[in-house]
């Protein structure tokens, strides 16, 4: 997000106030999920199982034995399509809690998806390199036209940032459906036992989902940025 403003003055630009507000509802989003995230590391479960057990019993009960299990440098959670791998900090990997067992049961959502073939996380595949190439080249691509006064390229810098927020927008059904498959698995492996575990497991999910809502509604908000700039010049 380019901070100044052509065509309001090199360094007056009223339409910062976007940026402003899409880093506000960024930092928002991440520091609640930070907030629940550690609430519920401190909250154990009657089951005892850690976060690496959750990843072999959830799988195994989905009948998915090809996907392997590997500690992450750092912090966080992931899962790799492309050699079918989970990988778990330390402290997930090794902790009984109600963060650890839900974060990596939304991994397994995520390995349960690839292995149904989920549609949406096959568009993401495919949509995946151009969102690349797109992220990458929109902003300057949109500086050009506006420093050359050339509308074509300003579309195409426009174009090229929906093409992000499009696929924000994908993500989107992925990581709900995950969710989803990881309350419903983590209860019916008695992973999860009682309904306060079960209410916690929920929140944190949901605390997770909300950073990637936060982050469509920043990218939409440098969309219309990008937007109001174009007419802006226009009018000049």
């Amino acid at each position: 997000m380019f901070p100044f403003g052509f065509g309001y003055g090199w360094y007056y630009d009223p339409t910062y106030v976007l940026v402003i507000l899409a880093a506000v509802i960024a930092l928002a989003a991440s520091g609640y999920c930070s907030s629940v995230m550690r609430k519920y590391s401190r909250v154990g479960l009657f089951s005892r199982v850690t976060g690496g057990q959750t990843v072999q019993e959830v799988l195994h009960a989905a009948g998915i034995y090809d996907v392997g299990l590997y500690p992450l440098s750092g912090s966080g959670s992931s899962f790799y399509r492309y050699d079918k791998t989970i990988h778990l900090s330390a402290d997930l990997l090794n902790q009984s809690s109600v963060t650890a067992a839900a974060t990596a049961a939304h991994e397994c959502g995520h390995a349960m998806q690839h292995a149904a073939g989920y549609l949406p996380n096959r568009i993401i595949t495919v949509i995946n390199p151009v969102m690349q190439i797109s992220s990458g080249a929109a902003i300057p691509i949109f500086i050009l036209g506006l420093i050359f006064s050339l509308r074509p390229l300003q579309t195409l810098g426009i174009l090229l940032f929906a093409v992000v927020v499009v696929f924000q927008l994908m993500t989107l059904p992925s990581e709900f459906n995950a969710s989803r498959r990881a309350v419903a698995m983590l209860k019916s492996t008695g992973i999860v036992q009682t309904k306060e575990e079960e209410q916690g497991v929920r929140r944190v999910l949901v605390a997770a989902g909300l950073t990637y809502v936060a982050a469509l509604a920043g990218a939409l908000l440098q969309l219309l940025r990008l937007i109001i700039l174009a007419g802006g010049r226009d009018r000049d």
